[in-house]
């Protein structure tokens, strides 16, 4: 029975009768040791009657091993393995260690997770539970947590319980529920249960000092009483944790001295392996016969092969107050015993933990931990071991090569201060040209990320002289991502940049090459014979062998920025779904955004609406805060054309306040344009033109979205009669667009020059237009130009040719759902006396959430629930209830009706 804990209990349990109805649920425990938490997930068990039930807990040491909790949690459901789609059981497989491959994504073992939950759970409700999620190993945790985000119709509960101050497993996002002392009835209710006999004086005083702790409730009566009159445990002398180890000390230092050293050997050892600790116990003169007392005096249980602290304060207590002679010896003997083959990383960290100097053979078996750990994408946990090697090499270079590993590593687990911390380490340490380009590398990520441009562009031009001479590979790949420095710098930045680029000498067979030379092509100066083609590049490229997917994902966004935006959007999606195929959630937000913004260029919104919802769950899944401010400032352009000014606004917000530090939020041009759009479309000619002048000014006027909002700066220059504002923009654009020789550009040159020039010339600017976007559609800018030429020609008193470019206009703002231009359309038709047409009805697909709409259009194409769940990292389960969902909404009622919906 639970004390003084009614309102955990009612929460939990309506957790749980959802489950039984269905849904999904996630609940993070959080309170300081002793509160209560384990005790909590004990009565939730006990609740779940008739769920299936897996339980798990992170344990200290093993934070040190990759996926080893995940391991731990899942042993139960391991035989629903084969159920997983193929891609999800080899992730799982090889994070586990039962196959050799690739180093899996955390996030893809996540959807794993999710699945193997969801096809063990069978048709029926299933709990997880978690405790001390604080010291869960990092990768575990972070694949725990893709699947609590994604959890929604599978009938699965997650409670997860951590302790404050130790360890740290933040959940953000996640409902949270922080358990706090109990009342003063409940406490006294337990205290009379457990302290019979209590004089009024202690029992006040426990009262008082344990501040409704139910551990200290029990502990603290026992400390008490065996109080010496010196007043050794003074009230409000320790803090409560403190005061809890001095209590467990004291129990244990009562014990046999055979006992406290088998004990001692458990605390060690950390992971309850019983047989491992007899064996070291036995090494040092203690054995199974000692185990009594411990277990007599509550402090320990036997639970089949492991030996289990009560309470992991008395693990703490008994090795934390032992002396350090002591730990020494039982460190040594635990690594004297570990000598099969899948004890290898407890056996180095042991033989770490008992040096006490340089020791170059614990230091070499923390270099085999940690390469095991980083093949298994464990990157935390690698670096730690690297690190930890780093510091007892015997070897002044073997320092600098692991610390440089150890860099790498947490740079890969995006822990960016320590990749610096441990970078500017090892730099100090050597003057080699190819280490020194490395840690430029990894020191440059680090400050890109933080949002230091100019110091990560300085360090990415650096390291790439130094290793220009022995490895122009290298050279050119950190030249490629300066070039995405410079893009927050200055236009004069990236031209100097891709100077450097295009000076590099690299061999022709290199499947950097076409790359890098396209990119010299596209963002360089204009050469002879026209721009590059993004398609070529891509097939030299791959013909070269390419296998670095980022180099491919450079070459997205140097399409781009020569307007080859079909091209562009054809290789996003076609690394989209390899990454998806491969699992590389990670990555899945660079190709996402270039399809996304490819997909707002063709005026695709609903396409782009669903592509950038999508990337930004996953950005915010895997902590990008880069492209959350990108999506973001995406999503506020298309709330911009659809008028809606509220969530507008909010997207804008988000997507300038997200990245702590940067001299500009990377959403920052999108956002400016998605502004002056919102007041251009409502209207708001003068506040229009005032935010899209400064995408014209450094550093944003090299910008995609500087560039491509000029038609829209145009516009609301001409409405305020100040067009020769627009001059010196508009000629950049023309520029551009003779550059980029692309129909739909060229189009919007006419359309600009139709609004500039006198009233003789504009006509045949139109017509010339009209015809162009009748030749490369994009509906939304061919129905604006319709617009602008139909209120030209009311403005001719040509009512009649007027009313049907607006008629047409209308038409398709309307199916597209940009009520501004819709508005706009329809006044200016009545100003001609023609009655406009009633408001359209939305079509059915318009009523569909983003993820409806995308499950809705893969169905359609005939994949299974199981095909959609995979591609879109959701449990089949979930996709399900969405087409359920989306079935009233679309008029029908089967599957077999989807396909013509998206002809």
């Amino acid at each position: 029975m639970l004390h003084g804990r009614t309102e955990e209990q009612a929460a939990i349990g309506e957790l749980l009768a959802a489950a039984r109805a269905g849904r999904s649920g996630v609940l993070v425990l959080r309170g300081e040791a002793g509160i209560g938490k384990t005790a909590l997930l004990d009565d939730t068990v006990d609740a779940a009657g008739g769920m299936t039930v897996v339980r798990g807990s992170g344990t200290e040491f093993e934070a040190e091993l990759p996926f080893a909790g995940l391991q731990l949690l899942l042993r139960p459901a391991m035989g629903s393995l084969g159920a997983l789609p193929e891609p999800q059981r080899l992730a799982l497989e090889a994070a586990f260690g039962m196959t050799v491959g690739a180093a899996p994504d955390p996030m893809f073992v996540g959807l794993a997770v999710l699945s193997l939950l969801s096809a063990h759970s069978g048709d029926g409700p299933l709990l997880c539970v978690v405790d001390d999620a604080q010291w869960l190993d990092r990768v575990s945790a972070d694949a725990l947590m893709f699947a609590a985000r994604r959890l929604h119709a599978e009938g699965i509960v997650l409670v997860l319980a951590a302790r404050d101050g130790e360890g740290s497993f933040p959940a953000p996002g996640l409902p949270e529920l922080r358990l706090r002392g109990l009342p003063p009835a409940s406490a006294g209710a337990l205290l009379s249960l457990h302290g019979d006999g209590l004089s009024p004086t202690v029992r006040h005083r426990v009262l008082s000092e344990a501040q409704g702790n139910p551990l200290a409730l029990l502990e603290l009566p026992v400390a008490f009483q065996a109080e010496r009159p010196d007043g050794r445990f003074r009230p409000g002398a320790l803090p409560l944790t403190s005061r809890l180890h001095m209590a467990f000390h004291g129990r244990v230092s009562h014990l046999p001295p055979a006992t406290q050293l088998l004990l001692l050997v458990a605390a060690a050892d950390h992971t309850g392996d019983l047989r491992a600790v007899l064996r070291a116990a036995g090494a040092l003169g203690a054995g199974a016969a000692d185990l009594p007392p411990a277990q007599e005096g509550g402090l320990i249980r036997l639970d089949d092969d492991r030996l289990l602290f009560r309470h992991p304060l008395v693990r703490a207590a008994v090795y934390q107050r032992a002396p350090l002679a002591d730990r020494l010896t039982v460190h040594q003997a635990l690594a004297a015993i570990l000598d099969a083959p899948q004890d290898a990383d407890r056996r180095a960290w042991h033989l770490a933990s008992a040096a006490t100097g340089p020791d170059e053979t614990a230091a070499t078996a923390l270099e085999d931990t940690a390469g095991r750990a980083r093949d298994r994408s464990g990157y935390g946990a690698a670096a730690l071991a690297f690190e930890r090697a780093a510091r007892l090499s015997t070897d002044p270079a073997a320092t600098t090569r692991r610390l440089a590993l150890a860099a790498e590593a947490a740079s890969e687990a995006g822990e960016l201060d320590r990749a610096r911390d441990f970078a500017e380490q090892a730099a100090r340490r050597t003057d080699d040209p190819g280490l020194t380009a490395r840690l430029h590398h990894v020191r440059a990520l680090a400050d890109f990320l933080s949002g230091s441009f100019p110091t990560a562009h300085r360090l990415l031009i650096d390291g790439a002289d130094h290793a220009a001479a022995a490895d122009p590979q290298r050279a050119a790949r950190m030249l490629m991502q300066a070039a995405h420095t410079a893009w927050y710098l200055g236009e004069q930045d990236v031209a100097d940049t891709v100077a450097r680029l295009d000076a590099l000498v690299l061999p022709a067979t290199d499947p950097v090459t076409p790359v890098a030379r396209f990119i010299t092509a596209a963002l360089g100066p204009p050469a002879a014979g026209g721009p590059p083609d993004l398609t070529a590049a891509v097939s030299a490229a791959r013909a070269a062998g390419s296998r670095d997917p980022r180099d491919l994902m450079l070459l997205c966004g140097a399409g781009l920025a020569v307007g080859q935006d079909d091209e562009a959007h054809e290789l996003a999606s076609a690394l989209a779904a390899e990454n998806r195929d491969r699992g590389g959630i990670g990555r899945l937000p660079t190709v996402l955004f270039f399809m996304a913004e490819a997909e707002v260029f063709a005026g695709r919104h609903r396409d782009a609406l669903a592509t950038a919802e999508e990337a930004l769950r996953i950005a915010g899944d895997t902590g990008q805060q880069q492209w959350t401010s990108q999506f973001s400032s995406v999503l506020a352009y298309l709330a911009a054309v659809e008028g809606d000014e509220e969530r507008c606004r909010t997207y804008t917000d988000d997507a300038l306040a997200v990245v702590a530090g940067a001299a500009m939020p990377p959403g920052a041009p999108w956002s400016y344009w998605a502004q002056g759009m919102l007041d251009l479309g409502l209207g708001r000619a003068q506040s229009a033109l005032d935010g899209l002048v400064r995408l014209t000014h450094e550093p944003l006027r090299h910008h995609f979205c500087a560039t491509r909002s000029t038609p829209d700066l145009v516009e609301a220059a001409v409405r305020l009669g100040l067009g020769p504002r627009a001059a010196g923009p508009f000629a950049r654009f023309e520029h551009w667009a003779a550059r980029s020789r692309q129909p739909w550009s060229d189009a919007l040159v006419l359309r600009c020059r139709a609004l500039l020039a006198a009233d003789s010339e504009a006509e045949a600017h139109f017509t010339a237009a009209l015809k162009l976007h009748d030749e490369h559609r994009r509906p939304l800018e061919h129905a604006r130009t319709a617009l602008l030429y139909g209120e030209w020609l009311r403005r001719a008193r040509r009512k009649s040719e007027a009313s049907g470019q607006l008629r047409a206009a209308l038409d398709v703002f309307e199916r597209l759902g940009t009520r501004p231009w819709a508005d706009r359309a329809r006044s200016e038709l009545g100003a001609t006396g023609t009655v406009a047409p009633q408001s359209r009805e939305p079509g059915v697909l318009a009523g569909l959430t983003p993820q409806e709409l995308q499950i809705a259009r893969l169905a359609g194409q005939g994949m299974s629930n199981r095909d959609i769940a995979a591609r879109l990292f959701l449990s089949p389960r979930t996709v399900g209830y969405h087409l359920y969902k989306a079935y009233p909404k679309l008029g029908i009622a089967s599957r077999g009706e989807l396909s013509a919906l998206f002809e």
